[in-house]
């Protein structure tokens, strides 16, 4: 293989893995946003598709469909998360294995919803899929899993959504009520002008079904609609106030333990693994022989999700 890639999402994250690939030592031969893809079997010059796309709106003159039939020996799926059928992201994985070629996904919808139809997908394939992006961003999580070894690890929990945390920190260390952080983090930029996937859990508790099927937690396919969510959105100020009196905060912590998922805020010393602050994210993982293993970085952005899936591609050759 030579190390072709086309990305699917011209979004944050689609668009540091067309900047960053050629320092990895790949190829961009396909770019597809929503209405349009940029194809050259050659390889691209990711400089003027992503010009143009500030330009324009578009990255080419092709139909994204294209991009999907284009020369290239890894699929990056980079789309943003859909719930239920996962849909369009699941098609185009399902595109690039059925042709025989490999899928890196940073769209965590496939594999928190369809984990099985995912996985069969796999086995009828000479292609392959990775999806260390979908979990914690640049953190090396799933990876580590695979080191391990799923059937060493007992339980996987963590802090896995910056938005939220980002929150929680501000509430904590200036009094501050969450509506108020809520404004601010989105001033920031940290905070989408609807938050409602971050505040609300819901993407913690997708990287959370993602770990218990990579774990194989309870024998059993996991999907968001199994996991018990709570958000941030009725944590008052209070709560902080208190918990600091004695020594504790409050983080949004998800868990990944036989036969269950939840999510919610849960009060934790505050010195603790746990207490990471600002946009950190970090992952917990109990294991049968080494004890408990700790990996915190940046769970979010697009150079450092990129990273992530550069690295994926890297471990397909």
């Amino acid at each position: 293989m030579t190390g072709r890639l086309a990305v699917i999402g011209a979004g944050a994250v689609g668009r540091s893995v067309v900047e960053l690939a050629g320092e990895y030592g790949y190829s961009v031969t396909a770019v597809a946003d929503s209405s349009s893809a940029a194809i050259d079997s050659e390889g691209l010059d990711a400089e003027a598709v992503l010009d143009r796309k500030d330009e324009t709106g578009s990255v080419g003159n092709e139909t994204p469909e294209a991009a999907l039939d284009a020369a290239y020996d890894v699929l990056i799926e980079a789309t943003p998360t859909t719930l239920g059928d996962a849909e369009p992201g699941f098609s185009h994985v399902e595109a690039a294995l059925e042709r025989d070629r490999h899928a890196v996904l940073a769209n965590k919808g496939p594999v928190a919803e369809r984990y099985g139809d995912l996985m069969d997908l796999v086995d009828a394939s000479e292609g392959d899929i990775r999806f260390e992006a979908t979990v914690g961003g640049a953190i090396p999580a799933l990876s580590t899993i695979e080191d391990v070894g799923a059937t060493n690890i007992t339980a996987a929990r963590g802090v896995l959504n910056g938005t939220a945390n980002f929150i929680l920190t501000r509430m904590a260390a200036e009094g501050l009520d969450y509506e108020h952080v809520l404004a601010e983090a989105q001033d920031l930029g940290v905070a989408e002008a609807d938050p409602t996937f971050d505040v609300e859990g819901t993407d913690a508790a997708l990287k959370c079904v993602i770990l218990a099927n990579v774990l194989g937690q309870g024998d059993r396919e996991f999907t968001l609609s199994d996991a018990t969510v709570e958000g941030i959105t009725n944590v008052p100020g209070s709560a902080l106030e208190l918990a600091a009196e004695s020594g504790r905060t409050v983080r949004l912590v998800g868990e990944a333990s036989p036969g269950a998922v939840r999510v919610g805020p849960r009060l934790i010393p505050e010195n603790g693994t746990l207490a990471v602050s600002g946009t950190q994210n970090i992952v917990q993982l109990e294991t049968e022989h080494a004890g408990q293993l700790n990996i915190s970085g940046r769970g979010a952005g697009g150079p450092e999700t990129a990273t992530a899936v550069l690295s994926d591609v890297g471990r397909l050759f």
